[in-house]
């Protein structure tokens, strides 16, 4: 992990420190597209051939009922069992407290004005795969959609060597009252659910992060197929902000909680001092021997950089130029830099606040933006699986009031069809 000192990095500096590896987008670009009109030319047929090349799986179907669910959720380990049903417990606490009703506003005397909430009828979700499968990702959609009362989920998660999903999904599926779960996994799940296939249905929305391929589809069928997305989400990033209150072994932690989901995440450390800085790095190299997943971790700490600053104020000025999908404050002092927070798709608070928490059990969303998306989009929430429609009446009163400031303006535009609409029910009424 290699060291910057931020007084000694000019304004394109910074700027160029905060961008994601991109180098082989044109590859990727390519790659996707190819996928994608092969399986809107193809359909099925193309589904179940990417599935004996990526996934080396021979599918007869390209989806798992709830019966064979059922089966497999059944072998779920009893502790697994209870961590799901409080992890759905808390994800549905906290986004059930975001339904609400907007109040009906008065703009002028009798003219009203309000909005409602209607669910997107018809919403895809990829649940990543590679070598295990989430259900935690598979909450974090499932839960708000379920609340948002969206009436046609359909789920596609890549298949397991065994052709099948593992037992913690099923029984995901199982508490969401999803019935169907289709084994369909990278670009191939993306084109899938936004052109419809002989099995898969279409959709209006797709959601849920994956590798470039996954968010390269994403961007691809949004602009091609007309069907939205949650958000353009590429390999996950943490950023720490660390100052000499935090316990470097908890910061060392975190990093490589986020280095261990691929060589292509990144794993930043902002520290007030070059001295906490080696802390933290041989915290790091104690703790990587000991993870499985090592190699991967230690590939992502390599592509990653720690950056030393002045102050916690000038730490939190770097971060909002990087702009992190996940921000950890790890410091007594964080109540102080809340304030200051402008670029961040999730924030941890202080030195007993894990990124993993908000993963998994929390009850905030863990789809979040990431490559500095985190400037301009939120993260997934109720919200993002309905639509907010507007509604207005006008009375005999409202007409007289609000008549002639719309036939102004009308004129003012040159559009008299518009000024004519509101003047033939103002001479009738």
């Amino acid at each position: 992990m290699k060291t910057y000192n931020y007084r000694d990095l000019t304004p394109q500096q910074i700027e160029v420190l905060c961008l994601r590896q991109l180098e082989d987008d044109q590859v990727v670009r390519e790659r996707v597209r190819e996928i994608t009109e092969r399986v809107r030319n193809e359909g099925d047929k193309a589904l179940l051939d990417y599935a004996r090349q990526f996934d080396q799986v021979l599918l007869n179907r390209l989806y798992l009922d709830a019966e064979e669910l059922a089966a497999i959720a059944a072998g779920i380990p009893d502790e697994a069992r209870l961590a799901i049903d409080t992890a759905y417990e808390n994800i549905r606490s906290f986004h059930a407290a975001q339904i609400h009703l907007d109040a009906e506003v008065e703009t002028m005397p009798g003219v009203n004005c309000w909005r409602e909430n209607r669910p997107i009828d018809k919403v895809g979700m990829y649940i990543p795969g590679g070598s295990a499968v989430l259900p935690s990702t598979f909450l974090m959609l499932g839960v708000p959609a379920q609340l948002a009362g969206c009436k046609e989920i359909v789920v596609c998660s890549p298949p397991q060597k065994d052709g099948k999903t593992n037992c913690y999904v099923a029984y995901a599926a199982q508490k969401l009252g999803v019935a169907r779960v289709y084994l369909i996994g990278g670009a191939q799940a993306v084109a899938a659910m936004a052109y419809g296939t002989e099995s898969v249905p279409k959709v209006y929305k797709i959601f849920g992060p994956g590798n470039r391929y996954v968010t390269q589809a994403k961007q691809l069928v949004q602009s091609a197929a007309g069907t939205a997305i949650d958000m353009p989400a590429g390999p996950s990033e943490v950023l720490v902000l660390a100052d000499e209150t935090c316990v470097p072994a908890f910061v060392a932690a975190d990093l490589l909680a986020q280095a261990e989901h691929g060589a292509d995440s990144q794993a930043i450390l902002v520290a007030t001092s070059d001295a906490l800085v080696e802390q933290v790095m041989q915290e790091l190299e104690v703790q990587l021997q000991a993870l499985p997943r090592r190699d991967v971790a230690a590939k992502a700490i390599e592509n990653s950089y720690a950056v030393v600053v002045a102050d916690l104020e000038q730490g939190m000025a770097f971060s909002n130029a990087y702009a992190p999908e996940h921000l950890i404050l790890a410091t007594n002092s964080f109540e102080d830099l809340v304030p200051l927070v402008q670029n961040a798709g999730s924030v941890f608070l202080g030195n007993l606040t894990p990124e993993s928490a908000g993963d998994y059990a929390s009850g905030t969303n863990h789809t979040l933006p990431t490559s500095g998306f985190a400037r301009a989009y939120s993260g997934v929430s109720l919200d993002s699986f309905v639509k907010k429609i507007t509604f207005q009446r006008i009375d005999p009163e409202g007409l007289q009031q609000i008549g002639r400031t719309v036939e102004v303006l009308a004129e003012a535009e040159g559009l008299e069809a518009h000024k004519n609409a509101m003047s033939i029910r103002m001479k009738n009424v």
